[in-house]
């Protein structure tokens, strides 16, 4: 994932009402921690940094630009969101080095349809993985095509570029695949029919 440039202010109000300012001159209240470094307030450009977490997700690398100081990496660790207005209200971004090994959730992307008569079901919709800072995946996906009803598909099924690793158990189920209800029901229901008749059976000897 290629690391998007943004430009940060250093921000002297704080509180609800620093806060709310800051959003209304159109830009997000953030914290840049980490390294054992104090932290810094600063404040970023909001339709910037929107877009780039719309187009990169929540793993989305910074190089930022702080006025009057160095420009440093860093990645969202908590992002606020206003629910109703879909808009930041804070950001928490921790500090990264080149070379730097960090753990993330990776969002899982199923393709493909399971067989017929089947509910797929999405017991982890992100993967937990350890990788370079600055070659971190946007997203995995994990073909579901055909699949039966008791298929399973595991964390360490899931194709991992060269130098990630999980950070999560191996045996982690990602997707199951499991019988319709209809399919279930209909299976019951032979069960129960074989069962009368082999009942009837030595009733009509």
């Amino acid at each position: 994932m290629s690391e998007v440039k943004i430009s940060a202010e250093p921000r002297t109000e704080f509180g609800k009402g620093g806060a709310r300012r800051t959003r209304r001159a159109g830009l997000v209240p953030a914290v840049l921690y980490g390294h054992g470094e104090a932290p810094k307030h600063i404040s970023l450009p909001a339709r910037e940094f929107a877009a780039a977490i719309r187009r990169g997700g929540a793993n989305q690398l910074f190089a930022v630009e702080i006025t009057g100081d160095a420009s440093v990496l860093a990645l969202p660790k908590a992002i606020q969101r206003d629910p109703i207005r879909d808009t930041f209200e804070h950001v928490d971004l921790i500090l990264v080095r080149r070379g730097e090994k960090v753990t993330v959730d990776v969002p899982v992307v199923l393709q493909g349809e399971a067989a017929r008569d089947t509910v797929v079901v999405n017991e982890n919709s992100t993967l937990s993985v350890e990788a370079d800072a600055t070659k971190l995946p946007e997203q995995f996906e994990v073909s579901i095509e055909g699949l039966e009803a008791g298929s399973q598909i595991t964390a360490a099924d899931v194709q991992l570029p060269e130098g990630v690793v999980l950070a999560v158990e191996p045996e982690l189920v990602i997707v199951a695949i499991t019988a319709s209800a209809t399919t279930s029901e209909l299976t019951e229901g032979e069960e129960a029919t074989e069962g009368e008749e082999a009942t009837e059976a030595p009733a009509e000897a």
